[in-house]
Formats: C-alpha cells, structure tokens, sequence
C-alpha cells in the first residue's frame, strides 16, 4: 500500500514522502497513529498543492529578506559607551541594544537573535555587525559607538 507520511517517521521517510509499506503496517500503525494518510488520487493531488503553496511562501520569505537587506544599506544606529581616562570603556553593547536602539532610531525591528555577534562590542568606531534575514540572505547594520 502507498502511504503519504504526515509527520517524519524513524527508517521510512520524512514528512510528505510517499512511501510504498505493507498493508498491515499501514492499517495497524501509521493510519490510526495519524502518522500517515492512504496515497489516493486525491490526496497525491491536495500534497501536490501543498507543496507548490510552501514553494510559493518560501520564494516570497526570499524575497521579503532580499529587500529587507537592501533597505538596511546605508542605516546606521548610533549608541554611546561610557568612556574613562586613557580611552578606556565602560561596559559593552549587546545584540538587545542594538536591536533596541534600531527599533528607536530606524522604526525597524531587528530580531536580537539574528544578530551573529561573536562578543559584545567594547570599541568606540564603526562596526558593521551581519544580520542573517534567511538561510540565503544576510544583511548587514552599520553601529557607530560614540562616546557618551
């Protein structure tokens, strides 16, 4: 019996895989388990559908994050770092204020866990920090750090 999987299942197959099983293991284990659904005409047709509207949302995420990074070309945030005699900093600033201070200055919201930061910045300058909008896609946001 062909089988369309529902959910990913251990040594058969990945969420909308189309498998071929033996009738038992179908009747007994994946259809009342909901883990997978008898491959009939139509349902071959509606995950046929489903897989051309994810396809079509996932080129449309792409794109989204496409003009998002070319939007951020040119934006810089501006934040201040408490300085002490010899130039020496006080403290650090975080993927949170940068995120905040975006969101304050730019009226964009950046989310602060897409901000691939190695560590905090300690330096008063420019810094260009990258920002992974999409697997494909990574935009970068330019911090200047003044004394304040």
């Amino acid at each position: 019996m062909k089988v369309i999987l529902l959910e990913d299942v251990k040594s058969l197959g990945k969420k909308g895989d189309v498998v071929k099983v033996s009738d038992g293991y179908a009747r007994n284990m994946l259809l009342p388990k909901r883990l997978g659904v008898e491959a009939t005409t139509k349902n071959l047709n509606d995950l046929k559908l489903k897989k051309a509207h994810e396809q079509k949302l996932a080129q449309n995420n792409l794109e989204a994050a496409r003009d998002f990074a070319k939007n951020l070309e040119g934006k810089e945030v501006v934040l201040t770092l408490k300085v002490g005699e010899g130039g020496k900093t006080f403290g650090s600033i975080s993927a949170k204020e940068i995120s905040d201070a975006a969101k304050d200055q730019l009226g964009i919201t950046l989310d602060k866990k897409k901000l691939q930061m190695e560590s905090p910045i300690k330096t008063l300058g420019v810094t260009e920090v990258p920002l992974r909008l999409h697997p494909e896609v990574t935009g970068t946001v330019k911090v200047v750090v003044k004394e304040g």
